[in-house]
């Protein structure tokens, strides 16, 4: 079988969460036997990209990728005649929508990797409103397509599979969970001397995006620092320029940018607790990679945070300040509720082994 993977995400963000799970996807597709796979994307013209991948000949910069019209011109005037002349079998896309719009070739199959549906559901962060508009309606309308057309859908949750059949009740019977991939970290944690942090302290990773509910969770710790001073300082991985500009002044908290992996691997080990608190959320990574190295996590519930989060983990409401308010009182003064040991073997749930069986038995199913 010869197996197309969409590689337009690694191209703009190499680093994000998503393209984590690309890296993931095509390492464990080259183990399974008798599958050749081939990269699709768009570089630019004389980029090194273009020895890796198949390529249009006409070239865009990797920030550009994913504007509306670069899509388009992708999706429907390369990519159809580009899997038809590679005698791809299935194609791949791999963030949310980019399947090849018609003519599809004779006896291609199609999977769509549907991390969530934040893009349509919720409000996102761009330049105007026109801007959001169009995005917004783009994103729905390829969204739409690519459930609709796609043999299979894969969602890293069941909540994640629940929201696409309640959006697209006719997907109902093609919808498969396939758990991220999250090893922890393959390099020694990086030494964070240097950085001055606190002895004690909690962390949270991740401020741009609304739904992750930032300013919600810094009130409510601003609140149990006032009433207690064995609520911990807060440690932010991101920038304080997207919380409100009171709260990026108050004492005890901080927030680090440009990290890399190992010293993200540090921030873990050394914080005493991750806290999650989006109401909206499609998976959670930091969450498994703290719990990796052992760390406590706290998350908010009522998405997917529900079930990939170990049940003896304090849970909150991301929407109840002073229920929060209390937990962290609370979890400023007695000890944790399980052991390292414990959190690092939830974790090994979500390792490569599992991603890899889960995913063959997926492809299996579309042989």
């Amino acid at each position: 079988m010869r197996v197309g993977l969409d590689y337009r995400t690694v191209g703009t963000s190499p680093q994000s969460g998503i393209s984590r799970q690309v890296y993931a996807l095509e390492s464990a597709l080259r183990t399974v036997p008798d599958i050749e796979l081939e990269r699709f994307t768009v570089a630019p013209v004389g980029d090194e990209t273009r020895l890796q991948a198949y390529c249009p000949a006409w070239g865009c910069a990797k920030t550009a990728m994913h504007q509306p019209q670069n899509r388009l011109r992708f999706e429907a005037g390369f990519l159809p005649r580009a899997l038809r002349e590679q005698r791809i079998d299935l194609y791949i896309s791999t963030f949310n929508m980019g399947l090849p719009l018609p003519p599809k070739p004779k006896g291609l199959r199609t999977v769509v990797l549907l991390h969530d549906l934040f893009q349509i559901t919720l409000d996102n962060y761009h330049a105007n409103r026109l801007k959001a508009l169009i995005y917004k309606t783009s994103d729905r309308l390829s969204i739409a397509y690519a459930v609709r057309s796609a043999d299979r859908v894969w969602t890293p949750s069941q909540y994640s599979a629940d929201e696409t059949v309640r959006l697209f009740p006719q997907a109902a019977g093609k919808v498969r969970v396939l758990p991220n991939q999250v090893d922890g970290f393959n390099e020694p944690p990086a030494d964070l001397s240097d950085r001055q942090l606190p002895e004690d302290f909690w962390l949270l990773v991740g401020t741009r995006e609304l739904r992750k509910n930032v300013p919600f969770l810094v009130d409510a710790w601003r609140q149990a620092r006032q009433q207690s001073p064995t609520v911990p300082e807060l440690v932010l991985v991101g920038s304080l320029e997207h919380l409100p500009e009171a709260q990026r002044r108050l004492p005890g908290i901080r927030a680090l940018s440009g990290i890399s992996d190992t010293q993200l691997h540090g921030l873990y080990r050394l914080a005493s607790r991750v806290w999650q608190p989006s109401y909206a959320e499609g998976f959670g990574l930091p969450v498994i990679e703290a719990l990796s190295v052992g760390t406590a996590v706290a998350v908010a519930c009522g998405t997917s945070l529900d079930e990939i989060t170990p049940p003896s983990a304090p849970r909150f409401s991301p929407s109840d300040g002073p229920a929060l308010v209390q937990l962290m009182l609370n979890l400023g003064e007695r000890s944790d509720e399980s052991s390292p040991a414990q959190r690092r073997q939830w974790a090994e749930r979500y390792n490569q082994h599992a991603y890899r069986q889960r995913l063959a038995e997926l492809i299996e199913e579309l042989k």
